[in-house]
């Protein structure tokens, strides 16, 4: 078990306290690390293009319990590094986050929002109107599949 997870083990979260900023890259390494690709060394986490994305964490009461960067390419938008504490997963942490991060795609006038999704992940994305497109593949040892939500336009 990782430092970062024993702190976070017996950590309950009042939904109500939930804030969800703009946050800085190196802010979502840590997290990133222990909940997508554990064992990996921290510094592995760091991407040059995290200089040129958004970056949103999920607190409560001033704990970081999510993750998830933006990258914007035209009107297209796709997140990355979405993750979620697994102690408070499926309690509306990463619908809360999904849901922040499509409002700022809109009003930044995206017209499509979309991830390579792992497809353990394809149910919730689904359960929030995004949708397959594509073929699977194979990353880093893990199966993805490319999942979107189309966006009105103004």
């Amino acid at each position: 078990m990782h430092k970062f997870e024993l702190e976070h083990s017996k950590f309950e979260i009042n939904i109500t306290m939930l804030s969800i900023e703009q946050i800085t890259p190196h802010l979502t390494w840590r997290l990133r690390r222990d909940i997508l690709y554990p064992g990996r060394y921290l510094h592995d986490m760091e991407i040059e293009e995290d200089n040129h994305g958004y970056h949103f964490g999920a607190f409560n009461d001033n704990v970081l319990v999510g993750v998830v960067s933006l990258f914007q390419n035209g009107t297209d938008w796709q997140f990355r590094k979405f993750a979620v504490i697994s102690d408070v997963q499926k309690q509306g942490i990463g619908t809360q986050l999904l849901n922040y991060i499509t409002g700022f795609t809109e009003r930044e006038n995206g017209t499509r929002l979309w991830c390579n999704a792992r497809l353990s992940a394809t149910g919730f994305y689904a359960k929030n109107g995004f949708s397959e497109t594509g073929s699977k593949f194979h990353k880093n040892g893990f199966d993805y599949i490319i999942m979107q939500k189309s966006l009105p336009s103004k």
